[in-house]
């Protein structure tokens, strides 16, 4: 049962506490005094008895539950959900999360402060038992109050520096990087576009790196010029794709950082009159299911985003019932599928 957390003053003249006070006070982790607070069986009775000695000492209420009645649930936080790839890691969450009893609530912060509190306020009222956060990054006030109230978090996929306490769940899109660019140099491109995903991101930081690491390795320059912004959606795709092929020596083949954005990069070239791959290969980086359906079916880095999606279930529940985590750190192997989108380049006559 959850912790009924009101204000600082109880009316008793005893001041409330938080559970990493208690946690502090009883000698044991933040996940063991909600465990607790939480009534799991799964704690030594010596220890129960020490952190129940504390919570009655501090005046915690229990808000009053008949057994079976209160639900289990996991948080799913986007910063958005107008993305195919949310589709596949929410498939991901709630496979595990059904086959373990627990509900999932899926929400949208925007990258909204306001928006943000505002989840966390229903979070409070709700008593989640672990929230999954994607490509998001919460203000580090809404960061402590996750750990002061002992809710477990994981972070898909972070954005800028993960919290140090929080375990991340991601791909090797690094590698991911190195294979799209690696299959376009085996044949025989040398001017290959980049579109890039958000910087803030680090899938995005590293898919680049990736990219140069390729070029880099072959022994071809890195041209910034080859280099354009995108946001991972299908219009960025199309305006820097138009962007390349709008140079003096455009590219022979380009690499988008995203499925969404290699789609509105294809469309940018057929407006164009020029075909793919005939004319232009184009590589994507998702593999989300509609790809192999898409004209030309895509050549594309496949990353396991449903896999990550239960894995990330896996963790946080782990973390709630007091289980230790497999590591803090965990990125889950990409892999290049090729499809009818890449070919060698044409030869181009001389004007």
């Amino acid at each position: 049962m959850a912790v009924q957390r009101g204000n600082k003053d109880q009316g008793d003249g005893r001041r409330k506490v938080t559970i990493t006070a208690i946690a502090r006070e009883a000698g044991v982790s933040v996940p063991t005094v909600s465990r607790v607070v939480n009534g799991r069986s799964d704690v030594a009775p010596d220890t129960r008895a020490r952190v129940e000695d504390l919570l009655r000492q501090y005046g915690y209420r229990r808000r009053t539950v008949a057994p079976g009645d209160r639900a289990a649930l996991l948080d799913l936080v986007f910063n958005d959900l107008d993305s195919p790839w949310a589709v596949e890691i929410i498939r991901g969450v709630e496979e595990v999360a059904h086959a373990s009893g627990v509900g999932t609530v899926v929400s949208a912060i925007h990258d909204r402060a306001g928006a943000a509190r505002q989840w966390m306020k229903n979070l409070r009222a709700r008593a989640s038992d672990g929230v999954i956060l994607v490509t998001s990054a919460l203000e580090p006030v809404l960061h402590k109050e996750l750990h002061r109230l002992g809710v477990p978090l994981v972070v898909i996929d972070p954005a800028g520096s993960p919290a140090l306490d929080a375990p991340t769940i991601g791909a090797t899109n690094w590698a991911g990087g190195m294979a799209a660019t690696g299959h376009l140099l085996e044949l025989g491109h040398r001017r290959i576009g980049f579109i890039a995903g958000p910087p803030r991101l680090l899938c995005s930081r590293a898919r680049l790196d990736g990219y140069r690491s390729a070029l880099e390795d072959a022994g071809v320059p890195v041209d910034d010029e080859l280099i354009v912004p995108g946001d991972f959606y299908h219009e960025s795709g199309f305006t820097g794709c138009e962007t390349l092929m709008a140079l003096p020596e455009p590219p022979t083949a380009v690499f988008a950082a995203s499925d969404q954005m290699a789609l509105g990069a294809i469309e940018a070239l057929r407006r164009k009159g020029l075909r793919v791959p005939q004319d232009v290969s184009v590589v994507g980086f998702d593999d989300l299911p509609e790809m192999r359906w898409s004209a030309p079916p895509l050549t594309t880095v496949r990353q396991p985003l449903a896999e990550m999606g239960k894995m990330a279930a896996r963790t946080v529940l782990r973390q709630a019932q007091g289980g230790d985590i497999d590591a803090p750190r965990l990125e889950l192997a990409t892999e290049l599928v090729v499809r009818a989108s890449t070919a060698p380049p044409a030869a181009r006559s001389a004007d």
